[in-house]
């Protein structure tokens, strides 16, 4: 029989929470001296107490923005859902230039881009299929919403619909042109960036001072540097009930590497993780740097990059993912018993991730754990986390995010019923989870017992990529990220501890 419990570290609010009581009690360690210094403490941490006690007071994490009055919705037209706007400009697609004019000078930064999920944005069929479903449910009313971060060109300039899903018309995905034509954002969500191309003045947007080119004009956006810019498309609200759908952005924002100045491109935009400098030239002419931005963009995404037959990418997205964690026994008894109940502590750590682990697109992303009991010659004793008919097996230690519709069910693919987040245990940046396994020693056990523990993650489970695609026409990717193996020897003889324990009755 299996028994399961979680004891998992506080979600990001009581992470914050916790952040900020430390930074009072800095302030206030120097009025200590005094009894009414002493009441000034009180007073000073009584505010966070009651905010522990009552977390659905944080209106930033329950209550995103939404236009709330048919003016605020008119200023968001004509690209309404989404928080998209151009300025004021009326955009036409020969305002943006085709990639191919940038790969004459920037060939390398063009190879790893063509190879990224960015540049597939659009033609990613996971995403088509779930979004032809969502148009077709909602009438068209969420297509702006959804082709505002798949493609921004297309929806600003092309009056995109998922009608041309499938067609003759081809729709750029997050491009060149789209990423430096943005000039400045409106907000946190729901692509709330201003695409202003400047065609006249020809100037590109980016995070150098002293870029030069001959072919354009080249500008400094400080934006472009920092983990804002990225926000735009990796915060997704819902559009018509504000349920906050993915938070990443959020997440780094709540997390110890903003507070030390890591940014997302510091992380994403690099050959591999661990490697700070990648010195070479951003062009062909260009200035020889220590760092070149990488326009992989690698995440976690394998299963779509092979699919689309990019390996290399694929495998920068799996080594992503093995940097991100740790896993480890706890507290293993000295020994295990025939015949006798053992419980098993195994701890998961988010050692690399700026984020929440794992983060992104809530119906799909799972991190698991595969434990297995065995003896000396393989002979299976207990396991837990198998894949069964595409979907990990039901008792899974698993991490992910619980979307639910307005009756509280769970959401497992209409994304677009969603009213409510009905769970979260995913592990936050620097935090860690410790679950638990409780199995019986057979009788006729001897030797040793093997223990096997591996944290494994797939983008979206083979069950669902079969419904939305068909069988057989995606293999999904189940990464291991890490993995532990330890031994306990069989012995029928009672542990050290409840030996102690017993000589005090």
């Amino acid at each position: 029989m299996k028994t399961m419990s979680y004891r998992h570290t506080p979600d990001v609010r009581g992470v914050r929470i916790t952040i900020v009581q430390h930074m009072v009690l800095r302030m206030a360690m120097w009025m200590m001296n005094s009894l009414t210094q002493r009441m000034i403490w009180g007073l000073l941490l009584l505010p966070f107490v009651v905010l522990a006690q009552h977390p659905t007071g944080n209106e930033k994490w329950l209550h995103p923005h939404k236009p709330t009055s048919q003016a605020e919705i008119d200023a968001q037209m004509p690209f309404y859902p989404s928080r998209a706007s151009t300025g004021g400009m009326d955009l036409k697609s020969e305002m943006f230039e085709d990639p191919q004019v940038c790969k004459g000078c920037h060939q390398e930064i063009y190879r790893q881009w063509s190879q990224s999920v960015m540049a597939n944005s659009w033609d990613d069929p996971i995403y088509q299929a779930l979004f032809k479903r969502a148009s077709e449910a909602t009438k068209g009313e969420i297509d702006n919403f959804c082709i505002a971060c798949h493609s921004p060109i297309g929806m600003t300039s092309m009056k995109a619909t998922s009608a041309m899903i499938g067609s003759d018309q081809t729709l750029p995905g997050v491009n060149c042109e789209v990423c430096h034509n943005i000039s400045e954002l409106s907000g946190h969500d729901n692509a709330a960036y201003v695409l202003t191309p400047n065609r006249a003045m020809h100037v590109k947007l980016g995070p150098r001072t002293d870029a030069e080119s001959p072919y354009h004009k080249t500008e400094f956006s400080d934006l472009h540097t920092r983990s804002e810019f990225c926000s735009v498309c990796h915060n997704v609200t819902h559009p018509m009930n504000s349920t906050p759908i993915e938070r990443t952005y959020d997440e780094w924002q709540e997390s110890v590497y903003n507070e030390q100045g890591v940014q997302c491109q510091d992380c994403h935009m690099t050959p591999g993780p661990g490697t700070s400098d990648n010195p070479g030239k951003s062009a062909i002419m260009g200035k020889d740097r220590k760092h070149i931005y990488s326009h992989d963009f690698s995440g976690g995404n394998s299963t779509l990059l092979e699919y689309l037959g990019h390996s290399e990418s694929a495998q920068l997205s799996r080594d992503m993912l093995r940097s991100a964690a740790t896993i480890e026994f706890m507290n293993l008894p000295s020994h295990v018993i025939p015949g006798e109940p053992v419980t098993i502590k195994v701890k998961v750590t988010n050692t690399g991730a700026g984020h929440k682990l794992p983060t992104g697109f809530p119906e799909g992303r799972e991190v698991w754990i595969d434990f297995s009991a065995s003896h000396d010659k393989n002979r299976p004793l207990y396991r837990s986390g198998a894949v069964v008919n595409g979907e990990t097996e039901a008792g899974t230690r698993n991490f992910k995010v619980w979307l639910g519709d307005k009756n509280g069910d769970i959401v497992d693919l209409n994304v677009w019923e969603v009213d409510r987040v009905l769970a979260d245990n995913r592990i936050p940046p620097k935090g860690f989870a410790i679950v638990d396994y409780t199995f019986v020693v057979p009788e006729d056990s001897k030797g040793k017992l093997t223990l096997a523990a591996s944290l494994k993650y797939w983008p979206f489970s083979q069950h669902l990529v079969d419904e939305l695609l068909g069988a057989g026409k995606m293999k999904v990717d189940i990464v291991e990220m890490t993995a532990a193996t330890t031994t306990l020897a069989v012995k029928n003889e009672p542990l050290p501890n409840l030996i102690a324990q017993d000589s005090h009755h």
